[in-house]
């Protein structure tokens, strides 16, 4: 019996192995083989004109010892985080509970909402946005007609890292979509039990929909967190 199970089992594991070979092409040789060349360049001393030689942690111990550039980036880094992920799953969540009301077109909205996603990163939305705040851009413009002078909003270091950050929110499409997906599942039959019982928007949000899409939430921070953000550069 365990004979004839085995082969079974194997032809089902090499099925199952052919469809993930392109993506497991991709990780070693795309993601894990350069993660791994690049943490061994960064314990050599390369100039790309001259071999790499050898210094093994040294560059580490400088950039966190002695470089304050680097620890002002990170700073600075940290504090993007710990504003703009708040905000686009806030931001997020609050478009995908308008749109979970039935409303029709359902499918055109959510591709509307989730086109700044995939335009977000493109050369071409940086340079509107760079018009857009620059000291002669049209945010200024616009604020001139009410006298008021506008800041540079990108080239001043005072107003740079709460404009990229308002910028990310942008960026909110692909948790909008989970955030969506995860309340369609949740079922209407709770929603209705607790206005029996006399449970307000507010009691229902806070009892029923964010405990029960708390694993998407989760989820969303996560990628939120890892995901490598295409709007921030170095801000000095």
């Amino acid at each position: 019996m365990q004979t004839r199970i085995r082969p079974t089992l194997w032809r089902q594991d090499r099925t199952a192995y052919l469809f993930l070979l392109p993506w497991l092409i991709g990780f070693f040789c795309l993601t894990l083989g350069p993660m791994l060349g690049s943490f061994y360049l960064s314990l050599t001393k390369f100039n790309l004109l001259n071999p790499p030689r050898w210094l093994g942690f040294g560059n580490y111990a400088q950039i966190f010892g002695e470089d304050v550039s680097f620890r002002h980036s990170l700073a600075l880094t940290f504090q993007y985080v710990f504003f703009s992920v708040p905000l686009r799953l806030i931001f997020a969540l609050m478009v995908a509970m308008a749109l979970n009301k039935g409303i029709r077109a359902l499918g055109l909205y959510r591709t509307v909402y989730y086109i700044p996603s995939l335009l977000g990163g493109s050369v071409a939305i940086a340079i509107v946005w760079r018009r857009l705040f620059d000291g002669d851009g049209l945010v200024n413009r616009f604020l001139s007609w009410f006298g008021i002078e506008g800041p540079a909003w990108i080239a001043n270091p005072n107003y740079v890292l709460h404009t990229i950050v308002t910028l990310s929110v942008w960026q909110f499409g692909s948790a909008m979509v989970i955030f969506l997906a995860g309340l369609k599942q949740i079922p209407a039959d709770l929603y209705e039990a607790s206005e029996v019982d006399g449970a307000g928007k507010a009691r229902q949000f806070f009892r029923i929909t964010l405990p029960l899409l708390s694993p998407v939430l989760f989820f969303n921070l996560v990628m939120s967190i890892i995901t490598p953000s295409r709007c921030l550069r170095r801000v000095t």
